[in-house]
C-alpha cells in the first residue's frame, strides 16, 4: 500500500526518489546533492510548493544530508516545513562498490518501513486530497496538446512557460505535470497556456 502524501517531499537524488516513489503518491523534488545552493530556480519552486502544500525534507543521515536540511531550513519558513530522519543504519547501498564516507545507508538503502514510520513521526499529511487539489487534474496530453511536449519547438515552448512561472528550465514534462498541478488548476493553466 502506498501512502498519499500532502507535502512535496525534498529528496537528494534520483535513487532516494525513485525509493520514495514506490512508497508514496505525492509530489517528490531531488535537490540533485549540493546543486541546491547554485540553483535559485529551483529554490524558488521549493518555496513556492511550500507556500501551497507545505514541504517534508528527507536528507540521508549523513554529514552531506544535514547541511541540505539546514540549507532548506533556514530558507523557508518553519511553519512550511516538515523533517522526516532516517536513524543511521550502517552498510552500502547494493548498486554500490563500498559505503559512503560515514558508512550511513542513504535513504535509497534504509528498509521501506523505516522510511515510512519517519515519514509518519515527522507529521507527513497522509490520506488527504492536496489542499489545492483542483478538480480537473493537468495531465501530460494536455502538455502534449498545448505544444509543451512531443512535439515540434516544446522544447522553447515549454523553457517559456518555465520562465513565466519561474520554475528550474530542466524540469521534464512527468515533474512539470505533478508540480503545475500541485500549483494551478486546469483552467489557470489553459489561459497561461494561450498567453505564450
Amino acid at each position: 500500500m502506498r501512502l498519499k502524501v500532502k507535502e512535496a517531499v525534498i529528496v537528494e537524488g534520483k535513487y532516494d526518489k525513485i525509493k520514495l516513489s514506490s512508497l508514496i503518491d505525492g509530489v517528490i523534488i531531488e535537490t540533485n546533492g549540493f546543486q541546491i545552493f547554485k540553483d535559485p530556480e529551483q529554490m524558488a519552486m521549493i518555496r513556492r510548493l511550500a507556500e501551497t502544500r507545505g514541504i517534508l525534507v528527507l536528507t540521508d543521515s549523513d554529514g552531506a544530508g544535514f547541511v541540505i536540511r539546514n540549507y532548506l531550513s533556514s530558507s523557508i519558513p518553519a511553519e512550511q516545513i516538515k523533517h522526516a530522519y532516517v536513524p543511521d543504519m550502517f552498510g552500502k547501498e547494493k548498486r554500490k562498490e563500498k559505503p559512503s564516507k560515514e558508512g550511513k545507508l542513504g535513504v535509497e538503502g534504509v528498509p521501506a518501513q523505516v522510511i515510512l514510520e519517519a515519514l509518519q513521526r515527522a507529521g507527513a499529511t497522509c490520506g488527504q486530497e492536496p489542499v489545492a487539489c483542483p478538480k480537473r487534474m493537468i495531465t501530460k496530453t494536455d502538455l502534449f496538446e498545448a505544444g509543451l511536449s512531443g512535439g515540434e519547438n516544446s522544447t522553447q515552448k515549454r523553457r517559456a512557460l518555465l520562465k513565466r512561472l519561474k520554475l528550474p528550465e530542466h524540469l521534464a514534462p512527468n515533474a512539470l505535470v505533478k508540480v503545475l498541478n500541485s500549483l494551478m488548476g486546469y483552467e489557470e493553466f489553459y489561459k497561461l497556456v494561450q498567453e505564450l
